[in-house]
């Protein structure tokens, strides 16, 4: 667990109950306690609302915190359990016995994190599509334990003193997360294989490329061909490149493909588009989804695309496009 140096004087200071101090003293530790938060929740929103009831709690016990710990563990802490008590209050659908191939429906809350967002050296593989949906397959209590030990390297003593667990039953839950993160990922995003260097943007700009002409043909070219489609939160699940195909030329704006732009960005690590429609009423593009892909190699293995337009702010993306980009 990395140590963070704890500043004395804002420590004394917030203990005080001088909220600025409060807030130089936690700043530092935002962006992990949110990224934390989207791991344990899976929705970037409901990360934003967990990571305020972290630092609620954080300033309301702030007496309680003991300096020879690194202040972001017990920040970690916290959040984790604030995680937990919000899963437990969540009314999703109940659990199901993971197998297939099909796009699990406890999975319709899921959204994409941009990478505007992430930290520089944060590791890809625990935080891309195919990591975060499988974990939101565990049962909590083994989730933050799959998280807290593997992603965040918390020891097994850490770990049961956060979660108030003993040491034996935090290695039982362990094992228990990792053999159940294997077959939960055969029901959520696939995994993201990207080609090296210049190849994973060459592919997205075929992709538009070939959007922007309607040439679905061309996009079926480049999709794998099992290649899957999801879009959370809708129940739906297309399997196969030309059934999606066949999506695209019937389902977005009935097929308009050209009344639909593209706009690269990027979530999870991995490659995305935002896509903005068409408007009539006022005339130009408008905020639309993002589609996040995960590569196998050269094709693309999957698309999750997400339809909600709230989402373009947190990826500092414009809410519409200018006129002049319709053609």
């Amino acid at each position: 667990m990395a140590v963070v140096a704890t500043g004395q004087h804002e420590l004394r200071a917030a203990a005080a109950g001088d909220e600025e101090a409060f807030r130089l003293l936690v700043e530092p530790h935002r962006g992990a306690l949110h990224l934390h938060c989207y791991r344990m929740l899976g929705s970037v929103h409901d990360a934003d609302d967990a990571l305020q009831e972290t630092l609620l709690r954080a300033w309301r016990s702030l007496g309680g915190y003991e300096p020879r710990a690194p202040l972001g563990a017990w920040l970690q802490a916290i959040a984790t359990n604030v995680c937990l008590t919000a899963l437990a209050s969540l009314r999703r659908r109940p659990e199901v016995p993971l197998g297939g191939d099909e796009w699990d429906e406890r999975l319709l809350h899921v959204q994409p994190y941009p990478d505007r967002l992430l930290d520089e050296v944060e590791t890809r593989e625990t935080v891309e599509l195919a990591f975060v949906t499988a974990a939101q397959l565990l049962p909590p209590k083994q989730r933050a334990v799959l998280i807290l030990r593997d992603v965040l390297d918390w020891s097994a003593k850490e770990t049961a003193e956060a979660l108030g667990d003993s040491v034996a039953a935090v290695n039982s839950a362990l094992q228990r997360a990792r053999a159940g993160l294997a077959r939960a990922r055969l029901r959520g995003a696939p995994s993201h294989s990207p080609p090296p260097g210049e190849d994973e943007r060459a592919l997205l700009r075929r992709f538009m490329a070939a959007w922007d002409a309607v040439d679905v043909d061309g996009i079926v070219s480049l999709l794998a061909r099992e290649a899957t489609m999801t879009m959370p939160p809708e129940p739906l699940f297309v399997a196969g490149a030309e059934a999606i195909g066949n999506f695209f030329r019937t389902v977005p704006l009935d097929g308009r493909l050209d009344r639909i732009r593209l706009r690269p960005t990027a979530a999870n690590r991995q490659p995305a588009l935002a896509a903005y429609a068409w408007d009539d009423d006022t005339r130009t593009h408008r905020a639309y989804g993002v589609m996040v892909f995960a590569l196998e190699g050269d094709v693309v293995a999957g698309i999750i695309g997400f339809a909600d337009a709230s989402l373009f702010a947190r990826f500092g993306l414009p809410a519409e496009l200018p006129p002049n980009s319709h053609n």
